[in-house]
């Protein structure tokens, strides 16, 4: 579960599957989870705020997809492709254009907490949308380009190349058979951590119940040394 991932502070998804169904582990080994996806994903259960849906958070910097159904039993985690540019916003009428049309600077994945399911589209058919409205959708990697090589920066151990797409989210094939497409049939929510916006502004609720976390662990703290 997210809570017992949290509370017995690993670092690796390797170690968070002591549950029934193990979850699927693609991460790159040795490659850890950040505190923050850990504290993210207990605050999310413990606060209820994705309501009893499923949900994913997914970490930019480390190239990291987590998925979590709806009672944050930890599904699986697997490196993710994002936004070939760094950024934490849509650009205005990108949702509108042909991937070809959307510059550069602007093929940034955006930061924040999404309410997203399947739903069809223009021209890929039926897909898991993120954000409708920022037309970031989570795929497999079968839809890329070929020459972009998305499954081999998928098994690259670092995350630096992982930064190719237009926008969207791309896993593993498998991965996303595996797990994402069950999991999210529903629909779901997503936290994208960003990339240069800070936690609070991204997820202001979450930022504000982590400060008096930490706070009431400093006062103990105090009170202890007395």
């Amino acid at each position: 579960m997210a809570l017992a991932f949290t509370s017995v502070g690993v670092g690796s998804a390797k170690d968070a599957t002591a549950q029934p169904v193990a979850a699927v582990d693609e991460l790159p080994q040795g490659q850890e989870v950040s505190e923050t996806v850990i504290e993210l994903a207990g605050w999310v259960v413990a606060s209820k705020d994705s309501q009893g849906y499923p949900f994913a958070i997914m970490d930019k910097a480390a190239a990291q997809v987590l998925v979590f159904d709806g009672d944050g039993r930890l599904r699986g985690a697997a490196p993710g492709l994002f936004g070939s540019a760094t950024g934490d916003h849509t650009a205005p009428g990108v949702a509108g254009l042909a991937l070809r049309e959307i510059p550069g600077r602007d093929r940034t994945t955006p930061a924040g907490r999404f309410i997203g399911g399947y739903g069809p589209s223009i021209d890929a058919g039926r897909v898991l949308w993120v954000d409708y409205d920022s037309g970031v959708a989570l795929h497999p990697t079968a839809t890329g380009v070929p020459a972009e090589k998305r499954e081999q920066r998928l098994a690259s151990p670092s995350p630096d190349d992982n930064r190719v797409t237009h926008g969207c989210i791309n896993v593993s094939n498998g991965f996303y058979e595996q797990v994402v497409r069950s999991t999210f049939e529903r629909g779901g929510v997503f936290y994208i951590l960003p990339d240069n916006a800070s936690i609070a502004e991204t997820f202001p609720q979450f930022a504000q119940s982590r400060a008096a976390t930490q706070e009431g662990e400093g006062k103990a703290s105090r009170a202890a040394r007395k």
